[in-house]
């Protein structure tokens, strides 16, 4: 065994038998932001086989605060390009898949079928829920973590433990944002160490199983809590499904639920422009009769309240788009 493990390896929860796990481990990480930035090195350097990365965006100088993975050089480089080159400067001994692109109900399932382990790094509500869908689907672990200012959580669920959406069944009324919020360097590393903590002992099958734990912290308290979730029950089938663009049909009724300031084009030639105000009406607006309503925002919180809305009014097939940025 190389060197470079001896001081993990040593411990009676590694050994020669854990270092092989992991090398022989496959970890999707989604999101190459502040979470990624945190615990990509620790997968890496802890020996993790091969390592995938998905992230659509390039560095920013507003970055640099906390993705401490990057440097002013990567500035306009794809961030998975620089994540990678900076992995494998770390250990070269690690294969290091560098996908710049996003994460949709379409890409996801095979993605999450290569996978030991997946991790959500990329603090967004529709990622989490199709990442859960489709670890719940394929059996595999999903560790998500989420921080906003100074707070956060991080947890592990799927593979055989309830989904995230057995433990949030519903998103808050309105997204919080680093960009709004702010948040502190610390707090993202903090969180994205306890990811790769996670990780690892899942892959080290560590006894009792971190599946099922939620863990949030409270960063200005310095309170750390913790607790099970595994007796939690998965909603109803009919729960709201985030799809991709690429599977919008042409039967379907399209609301685009951005204002025309926040979006000057709507998202789809022939999509509906309404608010979700107007839809949460005691007399929302008549809609045209139509097999499928697809709702479309920015981080898809909009239309969740807009699709709860229209199930109040007895429409039952509702799909939601997150547009982006």
């Amino acid at each position: 065994m190389s060197d470079r493990y001896a001081r993990q390896a040593i411990l009676p929860e590694v050994g020669a038998a854990g270092q092989a796990r992991l090398g022989a481990a496959r970890v999707l990480v989604v999101g190459a932001g502040g979470l990624g930035c945190a615990l990509l090195p620790y997968l890496a350097g802890a020996g993790v086989g091969r390592l995938t990365i998905l992230d659509p965006d390039r560095v920013e100088e507003v970055n640099l605060h906390r993705q401490t993975l990057y440097r002013m050089s990567d500035i306009g480089r794809p961030k998975v390009q620089a994540a990678r080159a900076a992995l494998l400067a770390l250990n070269p001994g690690v294969a290091v898949e560098a996908l710049e692109a996003s994460v949709d109900a379409v890409n996801a399932a095979p993605l999450v079928a290569q996978a030991t382990v997946v991790i959500d790094a990329a603090d967004s509500f529709a990622v989490t829920y199709i990442l859960s869908d489709a670890c719940q689907r394929a059996g595999t672990p999903l560790i998500s973590a989420s921080v906003v200012g100074l707070s956060g959580y991080v947890g592990a669920f799927c593979g055989g433990a309830p989904s995230y959406r057995a433990v949030f069944p519903e998103l808050p009324r309105a997204a919080g944002s680093c960009a709004a919020a702010g948040v502190l360097g610390s707090a993202v590393a903090v969180l994205g160490a306890l990811e790769a903590h996670l990780a690892l002992a899942l892959i080290l099958k560590w006894q009792p199983p971190v599946l099922g734990r939620l863990i949030p912290v409270d960063f200005r308290s310095l309170h750390v809590g913790g607790f099970s979730f595994a007796q939690a029950r998965e909603p109803a089938a009919s729960a709201l499904a985030f799809i991709a663009p690429s599977e919008v049909r042409s039967d379907d009724l399209v609301i685009d639920l951005r204002g025309a300031q926040e979006a000057p084009t709507p998202a789809f030639p022939n999509a509906l422009r309404l608010s979700v105000e107007s839809l949460e009406e005691e007399a929302p607006p008549r809609l045209p009769e139509a097999p499928r309503v697809v709702l479309c925002c920015r981080s898809g919180v909009r239309a969740w309240r807009a699709a709860r809305a229209l199930e109040r009014q007895g429409r039952t097939q509702l799909a939601l788009i997150a547009l982006g940025p």
